[in-house]
């Protein structure tokens, strides 16, 4: 899509408007959503609320105002240039927009409009007046020159007032001072109040409607950083709960919203530098590998632990041709092999092997790509032990065979010498979507194509890889030459991928099938919204989720000096929880330049996370509190993290999974100093889709329903990955994807018949 801007208005000195070419979110939009733009290939992602939008020109009209680096940038592009990316529309639709007609026929309403947030107050005020609803407004601006969208009010508003702080047009005085003129002296009665624009404009207006007794709806523009759920920067507490503001809002009842809490979380960035200092790697290539014990697993080179913490290169830099070699001669080549049986998607592990062994990359790769779309994100990332090398009969007596060593081997090789086995059926003109560009989605996809299907990709970000773009730093997942080489292949094979697409804001599952002429559709969206711990300090400054952590280093680049993305990974941090999220937020945190201490409430031993995760954070100076427990997170008079309260845990019995539950030890109370907290506790299901698809049917716990061949409760629509499993492993994402495509096809074969 091109996001070309159309018209350009300078509105005041720092104020602009643009009306730009976004047909998805122009033909989906309605008032109260917003969008996320980004400016360039380093720009962060910034959220706007839709001014106006126009289904049929298939534009949008966005206003903002110039407050720092990016808006700068953006106020710099001219008619005729393009933006790189604009994702929506995102958020909830106007709260009026689902009362009944009969009740917005005899509603008076009064809308309150500061500075910029006049632009979000028009279009909800276009469609009050188009469904009969009497509307008053007050725009509140510093002096007339910052004055804005005058008069494309009027031509909406039964009543337009206008207040100035300095008394240079129309009213003197603040909107709280015009509210309460209109309903004190002048006694107008109002349902309503929809109220736009600072947060401290909003927390008084709140305020002052409580105190008159009028319902009060505000539109919170918090702190985001992907817009669909995934970080949870945007939380907000909403009556004591917290609430994620691109999911479950933007607009609340303003008389449940903890303002002071709000305001605090959005002053986050300002006083804080970008931590992108870039270090020099140093290389080891020439370290020597110890290869006198042939029975042995074949060491693999790294970088030196000390030197690596301070940068973001790739930890392991793999085996050459001839360790390669060595390490595959260790296989038995059994005759049943337990290495296969117990790999998710069934890479013929022996043969491929044996190849290897033999010198014949090129036809290792061949056997690989047969059952694989992603061999070289694998390779690095897939739990191996726990699954194919955990079966490897050479583990019973000594080191299994490095099999995801191998993979990685092959896979790094055929991409430097861009080798390619695509054997594609011929096309059946067959449509099928895939909703979410994650490891699930790209192999079902693959293997769609693969089989003749036109396949179509819609992803929610601006970059397609899911998970592998956002979740998995950059030194266990090059970026460039691993993940969006594999990508580039899945699109060689004829998939398209469209990004910016929010599957059920920009387009519903319906419209996929009623409009686009789809006959199948595979959600792989994912696993959803960050959870955080119930204590008290919980929206403190400084607490922030793995998942917003990770997506502003690894999407957003900003480690990376030059990227716009601010970023806070603290001085002193404390990472909570055990899984190799946790690893990865903690080892991100540190080479960002944090000291950095991990708290998990059970022991050592049952980590979750990877063995090998766990010692490359050791080794790279991350301090672990095992048998710990938060209880509370303590804060200064700023409203910042300064401590976090935790206890000593014991195991007591068993839980439901089998591992031993962790007791609170009495009198253990202690304090860990930090001035960031990293909560790493997973994931809870977004159900955006579930709740855009009528008869969807779901679990107790959100996921989507599903048989063993992958089909919902909806004719036509399949599920998978961790938007049906919860959060799980990429190679088991790629496994359901996989299924999918089998069950997709089976579906599609017999609908012909």
């Amino acid at each position: 899509m091109k996001f070309v801007i159309k018209r350009k208005e300078k509105l005041t000195s720092n104020i602009f408007l643009m009306e730009v070419t976004a047909e998805w979110v122009a033909r989906s939009a309605k008032p109260g959503q917003f969008v996320i733009v980004i400016i360039d290939d380093k720009g962060e992602r910034i959220p706007l609320t839709i001014c106006d939008y126009d289904p049929v020109k298939g534009t949008i009209v966005l206003v903002f105002q110039v407050v720092g680096k990016s808006t700068e940038k953006m106020a710099s592009l001219a008619v005729g240039e393009k933006f790189k990316d604009i994702v929506g529309p995102l958020g909830k639709e106007s709260l009026m927009m689902n009362l009944p007609d009969e009740e917005l026929k005899n509603r008076r309403m009064l809308f309150v409009a500061g500075g910029v947030g006049t632009a979000p107050i028009y279009p909800q005020l276009k469609w009050a007046k188009k469904h009969g609803i009497h509307a008053d407004v007050i725009i509140g601006t510093k002096t007339k020159s910052t004055l804005i969208l005058e008069d494309m009010m009027k031509e909406y508003a039964d009543n337009l007032y206008v207040c100035t702080d300095d008394g240079s047009y129309g009213m003197h005085g603040l909107v709280t001072d015009a509210i309460k003129h209109l309903v004190e002296e002048k006694k107008e009665k109002y349902d309503e109040v929809v109220a736009i624009g600072p947060m401290v404009m909003m927390k008084f207006v709140s305020l002052l409607t409580k105190e008159l007794g009028i319902q009060t709806t505000v539109s919170l523009n918090s702190l985001m950083v992907d817009g669909t759920g995934m970080c949870g920067a945007c939380r907000v507490t909403i009556d004591g709960k917290t609430k994620f503001t691109c999911v479950d809002g933007p607009e609340f009842d303003a008389h449940l919203v903890d303002f002071d809490e709000a305001i605090r979380r959005q002053s986050m960035f300002k006083t804080h530098e970008i931590a992108t200092d870039s270090k020099d790697h140093k290389c080891n290539l020439t370290a020597e590998v110890n290869h006198t014990i042939k029975r042995r697993r074949v060491p693999v080179r790294e970088q030196d632990a000390v030197i690596r913490a301070t940068n973001f290169e790739e930890v392991c830099y793999g085996y050459t041709a001839e360790e390669a070699m060595e390490e595959a001669d260790r296989c038995l080549q059994c005759k049943n092999p337990g290495c296969m049986s117990a790999c998710p998607v069934s890479i013929n592990i022996p043969a491929f092997v044996r190849q290897v062994r033999d010198g014949n990359f090129a036809q290792a790769f061949k056997i690989i790509s047969a059952s694989s779309s992603l061999p070289a994100i694998c390779g690095r990332v897939c739990p191996q032990e726990s699954q194919c090398e955990g079966s490897c009969i050479l583990g019973k007596k000594g080191d299994p065979v490095a099999i995801g060593k191998l993979e990685r081997f092959v896979a790094d090789w055929a991409r430097e010498v861009k080798l390619n086995f695509s054997e594609i059926a011929p096309a059946n003109g067959i449509k099928v979507a895939i909703v979410g560009s994650g490891p699930s989605g790209l192999t079902c996809a693959g293997d769609l194509a693969k089989m003749g299907y036109d396949v179509t990709i819609f992803e929610a970000l601006h970059l397609p890889g899911g998970v592998l773009v956002y979740g998995i730093p950059e030194f266990r997942l090059p970026k460039e030459t691993v993940v969006k080489a594999e990508i580039e292949n899945v699109k060689k094979l004829g998939v398209k991928i469209i990004t910016d697409v929010i599957i059920g804001r920009s387009i519903t599952i319906d419209e996929l099938f009623d409009k686009e002429g789809f006959s199948a559709v595979y959600v792989a969206s994912g696993a959803g919204l960050p959870k955080f711990m119930n204590i008290p300090g919980k929206n403190l400054n400084g607490v922030v989720s793995a998942n917003e952590l990770l997506t502003r280093s690894n999407l957003m680049k900003a480690y990376k000096e030059g990227y716009d993305t601010p970023i806070y990974p603290g001085k002193v941090t404390v990472v909570v929880g055990g899984g190799n999220v946790a690893m990865d937020a903690a080892r991100t945190a540190k080479r960002l330049g944090a000291e950095v201490h991990l708290v998990y409430r059970r022991s050592k031993a049952e980590m979750p996370a990877r063995v090998e995760e766990v010692e490359h954070a050791k080794e790279e100076g991350i301090e672990f509190h095992f048998m710990t427990n938060p209880v509370e997170i303590v804060g200064d008079e700023q409203g910042w993290v300064k401590a976090v309260k935790c206890v000593k845990m014991e195991l007591g019995e068993p839980d439901a999974s089998g591992r031993r539950s962790p007791i609170e030890v009495k009198g253990s109370e202690h304090d860990l100093n930090a001035d960031c907290v990293i909560m790493a506790l997973g994931t809870a299901p977004n159900k955006l889709i579930i709740d855009t698809t009528d008869n969807l049917k779901s679990t107790d716990w959100g996921g989507i329903l599903t048989d063993d061949t992958t089909a919902t409760s909806r004719e036509g629509i399949f599920a998978g990955g961790d938007a049906v499993m919860g959060a799980a492993t990429v190679i088991l994402a790629m496994g359901a994807g996989k299924k999918a495509a089998i069950g997709i096809d089976e579906y599609l074969r017999n609908k012909k018949k």
